[in-house]
């Protein structure tokens, strides 16, 4: 383990739970709203991926777990730890978030903006899709039984599409075929829209990366 591992750890887990915090004490009279700025803030994790150095730390130390952890403030936890934040949207939202963001660290370690575009898709993307989609959706459908609305999907690519290009700027890794950037964004908004229960938030980051990854860097 290096030392830029040893300051990655740290500063995860340090605004991850102050995040939290924040997200419990804040919104303290509105977890629905406390739960999605955890969701969305979550995702700045993308600016400190570049002080990890060692693939098997990110993924098992920084990241594997969350898996552990989010489940444990989850309505299913064997003991009881849930948080107000956590009773709130799809019970095992956050832990599929987690999931997300450890298949994602494993898989593309040695391409950091693809981990980043999958995080911004699942955080800012998804999250502002659900906060505008419940405060200001006139436009409803409804898929799976999930309902959703033009509103909504909106929002999602507007979200996904400005953080993508936030985040390759950040890693200077701004693609060649500019397109790229908001048809990786729509892909992300039809799998945010089509896919049901809370599994948007494995569905929204897998697919985004990997779409973006294969219009960049081939299969």
């Amino acid at each position: 383990m290096t030392s830029g591992d040893l300051l990655g750890l740290f500063v995860v887990y340090i605004y991850v739970f102050l995040v939290l915090l924040a997200s419990e004490n804040i919104f303290k009279n509105n977890s629905l709203h406390g739960r999605k700025f955890l969701h969305i803030m979550v995702g700045n994790i993308i600016f400190i991926l570049p002080l990890f150095e060692t693939r098997m730390v990110i993924v098992f130390l920084a990241a594997a777990p969350f898996i552990v952890l989010t489940f444990l403030i989850s309505p299913y936890s064997p003991i009881d730890l849930m948080s107000k934040t956590s009773a709130k949207g799809h019970s095992l939202g956050l832990v599929y978030y987690s999931i997300s963001w450890t298949v994602l660290a494993f898989v593309f370690f040695n391409n950091l903006e693809v981990i980043a575009i999958g995080i911004v898709a699942m955080s800012y993307g998804d999250g502002f899709a659900s906060l505008i989609g419940k405060k200001f959706g006139k436009t409803c459908f409804v898929i799976w039984g999930d309902t959703k609305s033009i509103e909504g999907s909106l929002s999602m690519f507007l979200a996904t599409f400005l953080m993508m290009i936030v985040a390759l700027i950040f890693f200077n890794r701004i693609p060649n075929n500019l397109i790229i950037i908001p048809l990786v964004a729509l892909i992300a908004t039809v799998a945010e829209a089509f896919v049901p229960k809370g599994l948007d938030n494995l569905s929204c980051s897998l697919i985004a990366a990997i779409f973006y990854y294969i219009f960049v860097y081939g299969v």
